[in-house]
């Protein structure tokens, strides 16, 4: 079933492998996108659906250098050598919108945006930025019902923005510990207000830009990624967290969006220890969501095929391997030896360990 083509009334692909959106860092100039990351994405287009890497939709959000942008002229632009080099060859691509919020520094951001969050708390933590090298998270202002509105209405820019740069839909980065999820989670959301101190509450930031977003561009063209029980950037689960979780999926099941993607971080070792999302609560998820259901988290190609055949997902996406492998879709169909990731050079400036690994012999 991984290998087959995967037909919606919304979309069509070649197959059921999605490559999972991964921070790689290369937008060098002005966080606009690059020929070198078309040519990185351009590679990799044998997956059935890309996802790329966590974009910011503001200047606010800019939260980790060279992190790329889609909020002006210029990023449309060069997001465009990106789709264009995928639609090439035949593959289909998504643009995460990802806002950092308080997981920031205000030395990667650019002159006269702030660091943002629900409260004035610091994210626990160092950043890393090119200028100063690592340091302490920076203390963010704590957003107004304003400062919500124009987020909101950023994302929604931002998601029509993607269409002009030719992107086939979007994905709201709700996961890991970024803004939206700094909402979403108890343990960081603090705020008494209508944005917090309740299921209903928490649930309202990541709805009202999903409504912005679907009303923008279409609800068949927006995804959203979702990783409960992560501990990723001090978050952690929290009383109720499945029942908060479920009523967000079932309301974002009305909306109609496309898809939600649900990330376990419990079997990657970069994600300090997280517990597994238990098996039962992503049935409950599938069950409460009427699109597509995406899983994420240590797939091989055989683990890939189980979910599949017992119906717990439609699509299954995978992080590392596509890092390292252009051409994970054709080693996995011959059974081939897959490359090592050079964790080295993960976030570094330039080609090495990002577009020259090598492919299979013809």
């Amino acid at each position: 079933m991984l290998f087959e083509p995967f037909t919606t009334t919304s979309i069509q692909l070649a197959n059921r492998t999605v490559m999972a959106p991964m921070t790689r860092n290369r937008a060098v100039d002005a966080n606009i996108p690059n020929a070198l990351m078309a040519e990185y994405y351009g590679q990799r287009s044998s997956a059935g659906l890309i996802i790329v890497e966590g974009t910011s939709p503001s200047s606010n959000g800019l939260g980790y250098a060279r992190m790329p942008g889609l909020f002006n002229d210029a990023h449309v632009r060069g997001w465009k050598l990106v789709t264009d080099a995928v639609h090439a060859k035949g593959g289909k691509i998504f643009v995460q919108l990802m806002h950092a919020g308080r997981v920031s520094h205000v030395a990667n951001l650019p002159v006269g945006a702030e660091v943002l969050g629900p409260t004035a708390d610091a994210s626990p933590g160092q950043m890393y930025t090119d200028n100063l090298g690592m340091q302490p998270r920076s203390t963010p202002r704590a957003m107004s019902k304003s400062d919500l509105d124009h987020a909101i209405g950023e994302y929604a820019k931002s998601a029509q923005l993607a269409i002009e740069a030719g992107f086939d839909g979007i994905e709201l980065h709700a996961a890991n510990g970024y803004l939206i999820e700094q909402f979403l989670n108890a343990n960081v959301n603090q705020r008494t207000d209508d944005y917090g101190g309740s299921i209903d509450a928490r649930n309202r930031f990541a709805l009202e830009v999903a409504r912005a977003t679907a009303s923008a561009i279409g609800a068949h063209r927006v995804g959203i990624r979702l990783s409960p029980y992560g501990v990723f950037n001090s978050t952690g689960a929290f009383p109720d967290v499945e029942a908060q979780y479920v009523a967000l999926t079932q309301e974002l099941s009305r909306l109609g969006l496309l898809y939600v993607h649900v990330l376990d971080h419990s079997a990657m070792d970069s994600y300090m220890g997280a517990p597994q999302v238990p098996a039962e609560f992503k049935l409950r998820l599938r069950a409460a969501f009427q699109g597509l259901f995406i899983l994420a988290g240590g797939f091989d190609r055989t683990s890939a095929e189980d979910a599949l055949r017992a119906g717990h997902a439609d699509l299954i996406a995978f992080a590392r391997p596509f890092l390292a492998n252009p051409d994970l879709v054709e080693r996995m169909r011959a059974n081939q030896a897959l490359n090592a990731v050079d964790m080295a050079t993960l976030y570094t400036p330039g080609p090495k360990g990002y577009t020259d690994y090598p492919v299979l012999a013809a």
